[in-house]
């Protein structure tokens, strides 16, 4: 993260999106978390002064998304985020302000005991400024009717609400979990986001889950939801921005992956690999179209949205990518019309778009086995 900090407490890694660390306190300390060094005496990437944070993001017009960050931004009282809030709010090219947090879950009294929360969420919801509420739910035993009472309430003081969060070994790394989670979610008006693949950050092996394992989880979850209830998606972070997985080749290697992801050793069967040749021309002139190998690679800071040279080395590497738009047909060999590359699918209808309870063809995409456990 340091690679993209152009001022204490500042990330700017997308082009149009960039992070405030406003603090280094969360309501509990998860033990899964990938900033955790936040937490550490040494460490001092947050800071208490937002402002020249906010002066950067005043002189960078290309920011439209502004997401408060830590730590937990509601940690905070009212009296200290308010200045924070408005102060991002008065920059005339600031559209959105994310508040990513999981005080809703830790402790949804946060919400429900302190009207001047909500106060300052209607003042800053306007035609102008959109707020998001970033909730962090992990499970569907966290949305107590507390929890639910809460999130009701931010979005009757004009919020958005939605959902992320990590697959956690031993915790949600079930199906029926995540099925039951986004399902309640949708009841709630609080879709699920993203779903993360975890980092892999020191101390968190315990609660990683294989990247296969997580496609399958995903996977299986949508496939008993209807459709406004699987909206997630999920993604894994890299160096050049958030992969979105979509689907998996069951000839592929992982090396790559793996190796960018956890150092390891390749092994046979799951999400991608090193491709042979320049697999940004192949696949352009299949599709006939652009593409994103990474989906927010183009959108990167330092990347040349549009440039094939800028994006080859990304496309090179992964043999699952995302187009930047969906083809109308089925196209060539190895591209499927959810824009998957990869062998066998000869069909407009992909493991993406297929019903949930008709069977995948022999020539299509197969249903992922469940993994060994």
């Amino acid at each position: 993260e340091a690679s993209y900090t152009p001022v204490r407490g500042c990330q700017h890694k997308y082009t149009d999106t960039a992070l405030l660390l406003v603090n280094e306190v969360c309501g509990a300390y998860c033990r899964y978390c990938f900033r955790k060094r936040l937490f550490m005496n040494d460490n001092d990437d947050a800071t208490l002064n937002y402002k020249p944070g906010l002066r950067y993001i005043a002189e960078h017009e290309e920011i439209t998304n502004l997401l408060l960050t830590g730590g937990d931004p509601l940690i905070m009282s009212t009296r200290r985020l308010e200045p924070i809030i408005s102060d991002a709010a008065a920059i005339p090219h600031v559209r959105i302000i994310r508040i990513g947090s999981k005080m809703v879950a830790f402790n949804p009294y946060r919400v429900l005991d302190d009207p001047d929360l909500l106060r300052l969420i209607r003042e800053h919801c306007n035609a102008k400024t959109q707020i998001y509420i970033m909730n962090h739910f992990d499970h569907p035993r966290e949305l107590t009717p507390e929890a639910r009472e809460a999130v009701s309430r931010l979005r009757q003081a004009g919020a958005q609400t939605v959902n992320q969060c990590p697959i956690v070994r031993g915790v949600n790394d079930r199906p029926q979990t995540f099925a039951g989670l986004f399902r309640e979610l949708s009841f709630m008006g609080c879709p699920q986001y993203y779903v993360f693949q975890g980092r892999p950050t020191a101390g968190n092996e315990p609660y990683e889950v294989p990247i296969l394992e997580g496609l399958h989880i995903v996977m299986e979850a949508n496939r008993h939801l209807s459709g406004l209830a699987k909206r997630a998606r999920f993604a894994m972070s890299h160096r050049t921005g958030k992969i979105e997985i979509l689907g998996a080749d069951p000839g592929a290697q992982e090396g790559r992956l793996r190796a960018d992801h956890r150092g390891e050793a390749g092994r046979s069967g799951v999400l991608a690999r090193p491709a042979n040749g320049d697999l940004g021309s192949r696949v352009g002139g299949a599709v006939g179209g652009p593409l994103c190998a990474v989906r927010l690679a183009g959108r990167c800071r330092g990347a040349a949205t549009g440039s094939r040279g800028a994006l080859a080395e990304t496309v090179a590497r992964w043999r699952v990518v995302r187009l930047s738009h969906r083809p109308r047909f089925a196209a060539a060999d190895g591209v499927s019309a959810s824009g998957v590359v990869g062998a066998g699918s000869s069909g407009p209808r992909s493991v993406r778009n297929r019903g949930r309870h008709s069977p995948a063809p022999a020539h299509r995409w197969p249903r992922l086995p469940a993994p060994a456990r």
